[in-house]
């Protein structure tokens, strides 16, 4: 819940500005609702995509307050997040409510940002793995898949968000791994090597060489940093190197 109409505009035209040679990451900005339509007009012919932060699974009727997948298509928008922790802890969103979701976006052919992740209770208690073992195999229950680009994982350790503790490149790759081994259970082998994984966890211009680096982290979640133009820009940018490196 970040930028107004016209912050958003100007976050917006700066990315544009600083990134438009980009071509070896796909970039990916999510503003709130309020702010689609307007954002949209500025990076409709640009190497970045929109998302929006959310969506519910309902085609149409008396949900107030709720956004349906054709009225963010209308709006210009390829990605949907859906499960991000916030929603989960502030909105008890449950992994059932994410199926439904991931359904209704697959269906209305946008791709979902499918958030998954521990909390520092959980992670204290040695539960990292089951945690997330329940919320991927629930979140993509009877979930077909056949272009493994339509589905993105965002793996975000809840522990490492705003709370000035970080998970090191090692523990994110481990968890990756670990996600990576989920979906061959429930897609076939090259599917699941071609999804994408993404970090979540307080991502930085000074980490995510570190992170983008490991075998299994094919992007980032970017929260805070994604912000601020210039430090936005040099995620994108390390990003783009790291991966024109490999």
């Amino acid at each position: 819940m970040n930028k107004n109409i016209s912050e958003a505009i100007e976050l917006a035209n700066g990315l544009n500005r600083n990134l438009y040679e980009i071509d070896t990451v796909e970039i990916v900005i999510c503003p709130p609702f309020t702010a689609l339509g307007e954002v949209y007009e500025i990076i409709a012919e640009t190497n970045i995509a929109l998302g929006a932060q959310d969506v519910y699974w309902q085609e149409k009727g008396a949900f107030t307050g709720e956004v349906s997948c054709s009225m963010l298509k209308d709006a210009g928008c390829q990605y949907v997040i859906v499960g991000h922790s916030e929603r989960r802890k502030y909105f008890n969103e449950t992994n059932s409510e994410i199926n439904k979701k991931i359904t209704s976006l697959l269906k209305n052919d946008l791709i979902p940002i499918v958030c998954v992740g521990e909390t520092l209770e959980q992670r204290e208690k040695n539960e990292t793995f089951e945690v997330i073992k329940i919320q991927v195999h629930e979140c993509l229950r009877s979930i077909s898949l056949t272009d493994p680009a339509r589905l993105v994982i965002a793996y975000e350790p809840v522990w490492a968000i705003g709370t000035g503790k970080n998970a090191t490149p090692a523990q994110a790759q481990e968890v990756h791994e670990f996600i990576r081994k989920l979906l061959k259970e429930i897609f076939d082998n090259d599917t699941a090597e071609k999804i994408r994984i993404q970090y979540g966890g307080s991502v930085t211009a000074d980490n995510i060489k570190d992170l983008i680096n490991q075998k299994d982290i094919d992007g980032a979640l970017v929260g805070g940093a994604s912000l601020d133009i210039d430090s936005f820009t040099k995620i994108v940018k390390t990003s783009s190197q790291a991966k024109k490196g490999n």
